[in-house]
């Protein structure tokens, strides 16, 4: 709960699965700042968080409007937007190698140690992301984790965004475990949001922190500051897969 913040989640929850988030909790969208930089100069970090932001609110329109487009669209179209919001036009050519490096984007410095470390102790690993299958696989082995994961599940074949309850059912399919034994690990407070309310367990990594999660009825079971807290927070017994 998050009034015991730092203590470890009940040993009774034998969680089967860690599901990982990835955009903002394993790979950095903010570092397209760097590439922003020559195009929008002293505005770059205003620009990354501007596209970033509309990023998520297409996919939240989109789920909602039954309008569905992947991720690498919404990305687009979200780029387009802070080109007309700051008035500044982007060449066809500049557009696309933005969108390019999008998909060479580094992961946060805990990542390979805290997997290593996971792994290490016997959790399954996989990767929950709104990403594309592609574009997440890319990510991860560019970052040299991928062998750490026994699953990508992209919400591409349901045709819907976080936080619809359908993405954690789909999850929890893909995976064959019972919900509850699902932990699902995110920096973004509307994904744990999302996962508890569908039954799914949660870790809330809060990379920053000056962000508040969201005074909703419900809370994650965990709250890290980094990922390298996990491998000692997550004090389970062995895990249940389903058959």
């Amino acid at each position: 709960m998050m009034g015991s913040r730092g203590s470890s989640l009940s040993i009774q929850l034998h969680p089967a699965v860690l599901a990982f988030d990835v955009y903002g909790t394993l790979i950095d969208p903010f570092r397209m700042e760097d590439h922003l930089r020559e195009v929008f100069g002293g505005r770059a970090k205003e620009a990354t968080e501007l596209w970033r932001s509309k990023q998520l609110e297409y996919s939240f329109r989109r789920a909602l409007m039954k309008k569905y487009e992947n991720f690498d669209v919404c990305t687009e179209q979200a780029l387009r937007f802070v080109s007309r919001q700051f008035d500044v036009p982007l060449e066809e050519e500049t557009l696309r190698n933005l969108l390019e490096q999008y998909l060479r984007l580094p992961a946060y410095a805990d990542v390979a140690p805290a997997l290593e470390q996971l792994e290490a102790r016997g959790f399954k690993i996989v990767a929950c992301s709104n990403g594309t299958e592609h574009a997440v696989r890319g990510l991860l082995e560019r970052a040299g984790v991928l062998a750490r994961f026994s699953g990508i599940i992209s919400v591409d074949p349901i045709r819907t965004f976080k936080p619809d309850p359908a993405v954690y059912k789909h999850l929890a399919t893909h995976v064959r475990a019972k919900k509850e034994t699902v932990c699902l690990i995110s920096s973004n407070p509307f994904d744990v949001i999302g996962a508890k309310a569908c039954g799914l367990r949660t870790a809330w990594v809060q990379r920053d922190s000056k962000k508040m999660f969201d005074p909703w009825e419900f809370e994650p079971d965990l709250v890290v500051h980094g990922l390298e807290q996990l491998s000692s927070e997550l004090n389970f017994k062995s895990p249940g897969i389903i058959a």
